[in-house]
């Protein structure tokens, strides 16, 4: 298996397959999408995590991030939500150590029980009772 950190998949993208771009990051599409249209947000340079950037790369990746988000609806109505979110680190289950952000659109029905969402990252902990 090909070692997607030798050289780094992210500072070696082409044009080509980008979707949006600025002077500090760039969208493309997801390699393995979890559903259709789930785009990644990367950094043009080569940091490790989101805790690493500066304030104008946080910036430049919300502003694409809002415009991939408006592109998925305009492309699918079917989509009613998002989830986003980074890893940051191997024991996060980061695999390629170049700092991106998860867009992932999200479809009424496409699981059974959508509660908890993103802390469906450690399974038994993403359905729970609320506190009366």
């Amino acid at each position: 298996m090909k070692d997607p950190n030798n050289p780094c998949i992210f500072c070696k993208i082409k044009k080509e397959e980008l979707l949006f771009e600025n002077d500090l990051a760039y969208a493309s599409t997801d390699s393995y999408p979890v559903s259709k249209f789930h785009s990644l947000i990367v950094t043009k340079r080569h940091v490790e995590n989101y805790f690493e950037l500066t304030t104008e790369e946080i910036q430049a990746c919300n502003e694409l991030i809002l415009k991939t988000k408006e592109n998925i609806l305009k492309e699918d109505k079917t989509v009613k939500g998002f989830n986003m979110g980074t890893n940051a680190g191997k024991v996060s289950g980061q695999s390629i150590m170049h700092c991106h952000i998860h867009l992932i659109p999200r479809r009424e029905g496409d699981v059974e029980n959508p509660q908890g969402g993103i802390r469906s990252v450690i399974p038994n902990k993403q359905h729970y009772k609320r506190k009366p």
